[in-house]
């Protein structure tokens, strides 16, 4: 880890147009990024990550005009959208251009596109002059890093540069909104809440091969212990009343995969998590529960 001095993105930036890999921090989560552009640069994303090829990654961006180069077109609303919330965490997927690397789409049709909103990030994107792929910097199906000692214990020396530029701001990823359906559909939600994006409709579960947008896998942001849910403080203290050993977890945006991580370090076999109202962010925190929660396997730590 060496901190984001303007020096040391100067050396990430020139890292990445060297095909190498590079964790920085966005507003969101901590981001592994690779040069969008380059193919076998993006394939070490998943050799790093133990992420699956059908898994599509996001592609970070310095504004509109770079997106456009990636976009076969943009939709209609594109212009609308990109303009109230970029930067910041709000991924747009439109179709694809051509010369875009399917290791990047998993093959698929549509590319995801976001401008962040960190200075970090931005500078990193500046010295670069590229786009920067980077789905989140940790170990696939992990809960995300939103601190540089997360990516160094997920991913340690298959990065070539982790950027600290300390706990990230949300702590949540963004919402990712498919703008290639009518109307559009948001198949991620995250740090734009729902009742800002006109009450767009939510994506249905999907089988994990059949994913349109990262973040989608049904088991995902889970730590080692068994999560359990809960509607009400009332039924979370009756269970840990029978459980002495497990830990609590009362969840907010900002810490929620934070506080994922610290109770996986003190060993506790159960997390039992109360689940925040279907509102605001509380929509995304339940949405990253849920798949925590849910059963199926991940690779080995």
């Amino acid at each position: 880890m060496v901190p984001a001095t303007p020096a040391n993105i100067t050396r990430a930036a020139k890292i990445l147009r060297d095909g190498g890999l590079v964790a920085f921090p966005t507003e969101t989560v901590y981001g592994l990024g690779a040069h969008a552009l380059d193919p076998v640069a993006v394939r070490t994303i998943f050799a790093a990550k133990q992420r699956p090829a059908w898994d599509p990654l996001i592609v970070h961006v310095t504004g509109i005009e770079m997106a456009r180069r990636l976009a076969d077109h943009l939709p209609p609303r594109f212009h609308e959208l990109a303009t109230a919330f970029w930067p910041g965490p709000l991924t747009l997927i439109v179709p694809r251009a051509p010369h875009v690397p399917d290791e990047v789409t998993a093959g698929r049709p549509t590319i995801a596109l976001r401008q962040p909103r960190h200075p970090v990030a931005a500078a990193l994107l500046t010295a670069a002059q590229l786009p920067i792929a980077a789905p989140s910097a940790n170990q696939f199906g992990r809960p995300s890093p939103t601190r540089a000692e997360h990516v160094a214990a997920d991913l340690g020396n298959r990065v070539d540069m982790i950027l600290d530029g300390g706990p990230t701001e949300l702590g949540l990823e963004s919402t990712i909104l498919d703008l290639t359906q009518n109307p559009p559909v948001i198949l991620r939600p995250g740090a734009i809440p729902r009742e800002q994006l006109d009450h767009a409709p939510l994506a249905g579960p999907v089988a994990d091969e059949h994913v349109t947008a990262p973040g989608m896998t049904l088991k995902h942001y889970a730590p080692h212990a068994r999560v359990e849910l809960f509607e009400t403080e009332t039924d979370l203290r009756a269970r840990a009343r029978q459980l002495p050993g497990a830990g609590i977890l009362i969840p907010t945006a900002a810490t929620l995969f934070a506080q994922l991580r610290d109770l996986d370090e003190r060993g506790v076999p159960v997390i039992l998590a109360l689940l925040p109202p279907p509102t605001g962010l509380g929509l995304a925190v339940r949405d990253r529960l849920t798949r925590a929660a849910a059963t199926g396997t991940l690779p080995p730590p």
